[in-house]
């Protein structure tokens, strides 16, 4: 191509990971190759093994990939526009695979052109800026990027535009360049952090204290013990989130709230996840064995139940909402192990049914909300639109059968050596119903949050519910 004669005609370069989309095209396809066929792990490290090229052009045509639904950069899409009202061309040059490229490429219909890596070419720092220059001259192009790999392509523009650039990258490119045009962008802050690491839902982890309480095994040597376990589980849980999230993201952009994921929407960096995963996970295991073996080995069962829900398990139909209900139980279990405790059998069975009710209405939250919408059965999950009433039905088996469980255990010998007033615990059946029904009912009526223990945390109702079997509780002892 000739480098057009007039400065303002001077095409605008593009990058496009990190640039143009505020995530990366190799990490998500990785993680949806790996969410659906977890053993392709071999198959990408073989192709590592021939270059960063063949790896990406094992991960080129990924069955989910929708570019409608990337998370575009609205300055970066405002100085695109830009560009083409003054008349000038405006190219997309990324390392990502040409396959993947071209499709974003149309899919905008803003570009004159594009670079793009394939099954040889890695383009990428060198060899993207060799081929820019081969194609428009040194100095004959502007340039907008966002990494250390896009500094041998800033030398060679004529102006420099940055994005998201890391502080180091910043200083780097000060030495280099001296007009710089740095485009606004905003930055996470502890609250999207938060967000990502799903620290609200460490509330569940309080499944940890129970067997205390049920116990009534009160000594600060155990609650301290009791405590550190939550936090081994909550760091660990936060990993699994992550995690998740990363397989999920297609599912996640697609879905009316997960959709404000940070790591759907480009908030934080993929990268940033990828790296916290195992700081928060390896910090969990430290703890967990200074606790004790008993409870490292409860906390790496989950953690292999949780890593195989989110690559298989939530995939299968029924063995999904049965895993979710032993993923509570085993919260329990950890808050045994980490005190020493001898958890109940009835505590048990009584938590596999009221946390597979729970896993079931929440299924159904799912499903409702795809029938309303119109949109087609879920892909990542196997159930089907028309499945709704069954998953309800279902529901309301499990959640009244952990009321059932809950009375044999009020009428066995083992209450008696526990309580002084043990008749005082037949009162919290009905409270169990009435709670269990009204869930029912408000996920019906599409009044339910997409996770039922978090609606119950905050609804008011549920709240003063769980009060009132607290003092039933205390009452009865």
């Amino acid at each position: 191509m000739e480098t057009p004669a007039r400065a303002e005609a001077r095409p605008l370069v593009v990058d496009l990971d990190g640039t143009l989309i505020a995530s990366d095209l190799l990490i998500e396809t990785a993680f949806s190759e790996l969410g659906r066929r977890p053993h392709s792990l071999f198959e990408m490290l073989r192709a590592l093994a021939r270059g960063k090229a063949a790896l990406k052009h094992r991960l080129a045509e990924p069955v989910d990939f929708d570019p409608g639904m990337l998370p575009y950069d609205p300055e970066v899409l405002a100085a695109i526009r830009q560009a083409r009202a003054e008349g000038r061309p405006v190219y997309l040059a990324s390392a990502s695979h040409e396959k993947l490229v071209g499709k974003i490429a149309a899919h905008l219909g803003l570009f004159t052109g594009w670079f793009a890596s394939n099954e040889i070419t890695n383009l990428a720092g060198e060899k993207k800026a060799a081929q820019l220059v081969e194609a428009f001259g040194e100095r004959g192009f502007d340039y907008i990027g966002n990494d250390a790999a896009d500094l041998p392509v800033w030398e060679k523009a004529a102006r420099t535009f940055a994005i998201r650039a890391p502080a180091r990258v910043r200083r780097q490119l000060a030495s280099k360049r001296a007009e710089i045009e740095h485009l606004p962008c905003p930055r996470p802050g502890w609250r999207t952090w938060a967000k990502m690491l799903r620290i609200h839902q460490y509330a569940k982890n309080a499944l940890i204290f129970v067997p205390l309480l049920t116990s009534h095994h009160f000594t600060m040597e155990a609650l301290t013990q009791a405590l550190l376990a939550f936090v081994a589980f909550s760091l660990c849980a936060s990993s699994i989130y992550i995690l998740n999230d990363l397989v999920d993201l297609q599912d996640d952009r697609r879905h009316r709230s997960k959709c404000n994921r940070p790591l759907a929407c480009g908030a934080i960096p993929l990268m940033h996840g990828v790296v916290t995963i195992p700081i928060l996970f390896l910090s969990a295991v430290a703890i967990a064995a200074m606790l004790s073996l008993p409870f490292l080995g409860v906390l790496l069962g989950y953690f292999a139940l949780t890593t195989a829900y989110s690559f298989a398990l939530k995939r299968m139909m029924i063995v999904d909402v049965i895993t979710l209900a032993g993923l509570y139980s085993v919260r329990v279990i950890g808050g045994a192990a980490a005190t020493g405790i001898m958890v109940s059998e009835w505590l048990l069975a009584f938590c596999m049914m009221i946390f597979m009710s729970l896993a079931l209405i929440k299924r159904y939250v799912e499903l409702a909300a795809r029938r309303d919408a119109s949109l087609p059965d879920p892909t990542s999950r196997d159930y089907r639109n028309s499945d709704l009433e069954i998953v309800a039905a279902l529901a309301a088996g499990a959640g009244f059968n952990a009321v059932t469980i809950f009375t044999l255990y009020i009428s066995s010998d083992a209450v008696n050596e526990l309580y002084t007033r043990p008749h005082v615990l037949w009162l919290i059946g009905p409270l169990l119903m009435y709670w269990i029904a009204r869930a029912l009912m408000l996920a019906s009526r599409r009044l339910m949050d997409d996770d039922p223990v978090v609606f119950a945390i905050k609804d008011r109702v549920s709240l003063i519910t769980a009060g009132a079997m607290a003092l039933l509780v205390l009452a009865a002892i």
